[in-house]
């Protein structure tokens, strides 16, 4: 991937986000059901998290992942403080709040991202995300990911859940489906599409990276 943008500060963006809501990081532990040592590894940039663990903080702090990638435009106003998220419900004055969130939301990626400038998240267990293009005022991750070899959405074979659609389409490789009580395996050509609330996993059990594209539209209310 010589020659794209580069990885954004993910632990810097968080942690920022969390100081925004008055959070500590025990508290923020708390919420997501992980240890204090490793949302500091993440804050700090010594460890990355998994895609689980990415939603899981996310959706704590009231973010949404484009927030993860998105680049301040220099003179712009911080995103006002999202209701925090406990056990899967917002508290607080959502509606309020996530209008002013998309009034300073004003980012766009495009029209036309050439394949060497995309900016990339290397996650934990082997995932990789590309941004391929976003849109002012939208929560809608449109993404190229990868799967290594081994890879999977989390380390230990967790399965998921967050707000939103997802649909997404596999290029190459094989990629393993676990979506609910069931499981799919996913050849080049096949797609998917389900609701995010469905408890969810992917892994790439096969000996070649897997590549798809991802849209995940996102909900906050």
């Amino acid at each position: 991937m010589s020659g794209q943008a580069g990885m954004p500060p993910i632990g810097e963006r968080l942690r920022q986000a969390r100081l925004d809501r008055g959070m500590t990081v025990r508290g923020l532990a708390r919420v997501v059901d992980t240890s204090a040592s490793l949302i500091s590894q993440i804050e700090t940039g010594k460890s990355n998290p998994s895609v689980s663990t990415l939603y899981a903080i996310t959706a704590a702090l009231g973010i949404s992942v484009e927030d993860i990638f998105n680049e301040p435009e220099a003179g712009a106003p911080r995103p006002a403080p999202a209701p925090v998220v406990t056990n899967g419900d917002l508290t607080g004055n959502s509606a309020t709040a996530q209008g002013l969130r998309m009034l300073a939301q004003r980012r766009r990626v495009g029209p036309v991202v050439p394949a060497g400038e995309r900016e990339v998240l290397h996650l934990d267990s082997g995932v990789t995300w590309e941004l391929l293009g976003q849109l002012p005022d939208t929560h809608v991750d449109f993404l190229r990911i990868t799967y290594a070899p081994g890879g999977s959405s989390s380390g230990a074979g967790v399965l998921m859940r967050h707000s939103g659609t997802e649909w997404g389409h596999v290029l190459s490789g094989q990629l393993t489906l676990t979506l609910g009580f069931d499981t799919h395996v996913l050849d080049p050509g096949d797609s998917v599409s389900f609701d995010c609330s469905t408890p969810h996993s992917y892994a790439n059990h096969g000996v070649e990276p897997a590549v798809g594209i991802w849209f995940v539209a996102e909900r906050f209310s």
